[in-house]
């Protein structure tokens, strides 16, 4: 089990790229972060919901690790947490290196399954020009690209979560399922 802790989180209650950070934000089960606009059983993404509605909402909670922050700033890409739509930024976590089922303990109650990568979309690009290509990673052993702007989860058990929570990441049974796009 490997433990880190959550550095911010945000929300927002409309579409917009960017989610302000906030002093705590409720996980709800089944739903996502209260008051947040993509919190619901199905589908919340805003294209997405245009042509498949009624499919369970697997995208609940958006994670992001902040050592993704660093790697972006010499390269000239000032980015803060919840600038690229996160609800939780972690720390000290390897979220993209995570099998799909792992379960994140968040703070003292509320826990969350790792169900894929989130899918990059272009509007990056309109936030920081450039961006999205940096949302990539050539894998050299299999020489396949993989998503680097974090993990979407959904919530098995609600609770609050607040900067300085610890998270702690319990791997699933083998064998693991790599993460996909989700």
């Amino acid at each position: 089990m490997s433990t880190g802790r959550v550095t911010a989180v945000s929300r927002n209650a409309t579409y917009a790229f960017s989610k302000p950070n906030h002093p705590s934000v409720t996980l709800l089960a089944g739903l996502g972060v209260e008051g947040d606009v993509h919190a619901g059983p199905t589908i919340r993404h805003q294209f997405r919901m245009t042509y498949e509605p009624d499919l369970p909402n697997l995208r609940q909670v958006h994670l992001m690790h902040e050592e993704l922050f660093e790697e972006l700033a010499p390269k000239g890409y000032e980015v803060f947490a919840g600038q690229l739509g996160e609800n939780i930024t972690t720390r000290g976590v390897d979220l993209l290196a995570l099998p799909t089922g792992t379960l994140l303990r968040l703070g003292a109650d509320a826990v969350v399954e790792v169900t894929g990568l989130r899918n990059p979309c272009s509007k990056i690009n309109d936030f920081r020009p450039g961006l999205l290509g940096e949302m990539f990673a050539l894998d050299p052993h299999s020489a396949e690209f993989t998503f680097r702007c974090g993990v979407m989860a959904v919530v098995h058990r609600g609770g609050t979560v607040r900067p300085g929570d610890l998270v702690k990441a319990e791997l699933p049974a083998r064998p693991h399922r790599a993460l996909e796009r989700v």
